[in-house]
């Protein structure tokens, strides 16, 4: 690995993890905000369930690594609540299995670092409308409701309060907006620049509030590199350097 060691941010889930570079994502937007102070890491698997990512834990987060994540931010269950399928095959499970696979996974990271943070996000919603406009014909029986949305949510929210841990409510979040179904999908499941931006302004809201030492909230993580330096841009007095280091003006959003 590259040098100086920056704590290690680690994405972690479906499709939703896995694009969440593109179209203005919230994975993108994340890497930006935490630039010189962390590095975002994306393990995200399109299509993947619960069940998928327990089966790669050992391997995704092993336990004898010689540096571990600070954080991890998981994200599984859209896949899970799609309706099954009649033959058996297919992303759907069951929400009492979905729920037993994301405690393995909250267990699994718990037991690898005592140091280590964690955040779950929950199933948001979707636009069943644009779903089906869009739904081609090369898949069978694809259902997916945003009442089953709401279950999985639901479930994924009370998991994290019994076992403490933080989480973002997203099938609340994105619906806040009142233009939700046309601003926040680019297809009706996965997230546009509008949706990823709710996402981004929520983790961010979870990392200021939580009482962690250290803080994992940009803005009281350390700068690499900050030092001064006679090798920065000089100002109007022609004696004087100014140090960028820290410097956000580039940022349509300037985030909390």
């Amino acid at each position: 690995m590259v040098g100086p060691q920056r704590p290690q941010f680690v994405l972690f889930g479906s499709s939703i993890v896995q694009i969440s570079y593109s179209n203005g994502g919230w994975g993108a937007i994340l890497s930006d905000i935490y630039a010189r102070k962390a590095d975002i890491l994306l393990r995200g698997y399109y299509g993947w369930n619960s069940r998928r990512a327990i089966q790669v834990l050992d391997q995704v987060f092993p336990k004898d690594a010689t540096v571990q994540p600070t954080l991890v931010i998981v994200y599984f269950g859209g896949n899970d609540s799609m309706g099954p399928h009649s033959s058996g095959l297919g992303p759907h499970v069951p929400l009492p299995e979905y729920i037993e696979n994301m405690r393995k996974i909250a267990t699994h990271l718990k037991s690898i670092s005592e140091n280590i943070r964690i955040i779950f996000l929950s199933c948001p919603p979707v636009d069943e409308a644009r779903i089906r406009e869009n739904t081609s014909a090369y898949f069978s029986e694809l259902v997916r409701t945003n009442e089953l949305c709401r279950q999985y949510s639901e479930a994924c929210i009370e998991l994290c309060k019994e076992m403490n841990l933080k989480v973002v409510d997203l099938w609340t979040a994105l619906q806040k907006r009142k233009d939700w179904l046309t601003a926040c999908f680019t297809d009706g499941i996965h997230l546009a620049e509008e949706g990823s931006k709710i996402v981004v302004e929520e983790i961010l809201k979870v990392l200021k509030e939580a009482e962690w030492t250290p803080s994992l909230h940009w803005k009281s993580m350390a700068t690499e590199f900050p030092e001064d330096s006679p090798y920065d841009l000089v100002l109007a007095d022609g004696k004087t350097t100014i140090n960028p280091s820290d410097w956000t003006y580039h940022r349509q959003i300037q985030w909390d």
